[in-house]
């Protein structure tokens, strides 16, 4: 008789989380630490974590391994039952495992849909600042993004529906929707995303939503709303983007879920799809179902430490001249810092000579000079370093 693969579906073990001790990243395959690889510079750019991934997936990668066969895969019962049951359980979401298309990456689902829906010289819509891979999907086949900017009113970013409307042209086919959205940890409310279906349905534009950073809400009185829910009407118009990689950290092994109820948009995508990209590998799914499946306890745990790294963000920023955060963080682990009464020509090279590696918010479609990004997604005692850097460098600049 032939033994099946071990696919475990079986509580959390009950054991402590450790998110204070860092792993050792130097000398290996991170890109992450790669980037100052020999030089005294604390990595803190990227959305990576600098935490082991949640004991359950290490668990099921060990039992994948042992098992050493490692053909084509497809996810099998277990995997698509842990992922039905986590969107209905904290979202209400009933999926039919029929509408997820199985992708090694977000960026790929972001380039596919301008590629599957929106003809060359055609355009989509966005909000800035955003996620670099919204503002290049589909610009080596010729689609364009049209950007609109968040508006910052009374410490809270919202939207101009106004210019949203100017923005749009025959030529618009889609909006693209980051939801919590990166980089300014906005989480989008249900009377926004109502008002956006609206918007959408107005000017016939397929909604493609990434929602990535779904699990990572760290304001507990604002529950993410995933857009497929809100109706039939706006489901049967969208393409939801999600995965288990910000939350789980576990985005280097590729397994990330488009989400389309519409039978017609999704056969279109896997059309599109076929044959341009690797599948999704034996390891993803395992690892995959083990996050979703058997690691809450571990979540909430990650959630908690965000929380408190947060608090600490807020108070050290809070002290510095010249520096200041805009809004609240209401989701992710990526501080989103207004630097602009700096004057520095290149704030990350500034940053760095001060030994603290962060991103360049004009990457984001935000005006040069004026914001950085930084990793908070690590220990406390990590942070405590990279804030100390940090201010260290915020005193060089001022005169």
């Amino acid at each position: 008789m032939l033994s099946p693969v071990p696919s475990p579906f079986t509580p959390e073990p009950l054991m402590a989380f450790d998110f204070s001790t860092p792993p050792q990243r130097f000398d290996t395959d991170s890109q992450k630490w790669q980037k100052y690889a020999d030089r005294d510079i604390l990595p803190m750019w990227v959305a990576d974590m600098d935490f082991v991934s949640p004991p359950a997936v290490l668990e099921a990668l060990h039992q994948r391994v042992d098992h050493g066969v490692f053909g084509y895969a497809r996810p099998i019962k277990s995997t698509l039952d842990a992922i039905v049951t986590h969107h209905r359980e904290h979202y209400g979401w009933d999926i039919d495992p029929s509408w997820i298309v199985w992708l090694p990456g977000m960026v790929c689902g972001l380039n596919l849909c301008a590629l599957t829906y929106a003809a060359a010289e055609e355009n989509y819509l966005t909000l800035t600042p955003v996620y670099p891979p919204f503002l290049t999907a589909g610009r080596n086949f010729g689609r364009r993004a049209v950007r609109s900017s968040w508006v910052l009113s009374d410490g809270q970013w919202i939207i101009d529906w106004d210019a949203l409307e100017a923005a749009v042209t025959p030529s618009t086919k889609l909006f693209y929707l980051c939801n919590p959205h990166n980089p300014i940890a906005r989480v989008w409310r249900r009377e926004e995303l109502v008002r956006l279906g609206e918007f959408c349905e107005k000017h016939d534009l397929l909604l493609i939503s990434d929602e990535i950073h779904c699990d990572l809400i760290l304001d507990e009185k604002i529950p993410h709303v995933p857009s497929a829910t809100l109706s039939p009407e706006l489901a049967a118009r969208t393409i939801t983007l999600m995965a288990p990689s910000k939350t789980y950290n576990i985005a280097g092994l590729g397994c990330t879920l488009a989400i389309i109820s519409n039978e017609k948009l999704r056969h279109q995508f896997e059309r599109t799809s076929r044959g341009l990209l690797p599948e999704v590998n034996n390891l993803a799914y395992a690892a995959g179902e083990a996050a979703y499946g058997r690691s809450e306890k571990w979540r909430q745990g990650l959630l908690t430490t965000l929380r408190t790294n947060a608090a600490l963000i807020q108070r050290v920023i809070g002290g510095l001249p010249g520096v200041h955060l805009e809004a609240p963080q209401e989701a992710t682990y990526l501080s989103w810092i207004n630097v602009a009464d700096l004057n520095l020509p290149d704030p990350v090279a500034h940053f760095e000579a001060h030994g603290i590696g962060l991103s360049d918010g004009s990457f984001f479609g935000a005006p040069p000079g004026h914001y950085v990004r930084l990793n908070f997604g690590c220990p406390l005692m990590t942070l405590r370093e990279g804030l100390r850097r940090f201010a260290t460098g915020v005193q060089a600049a001022r005169p």
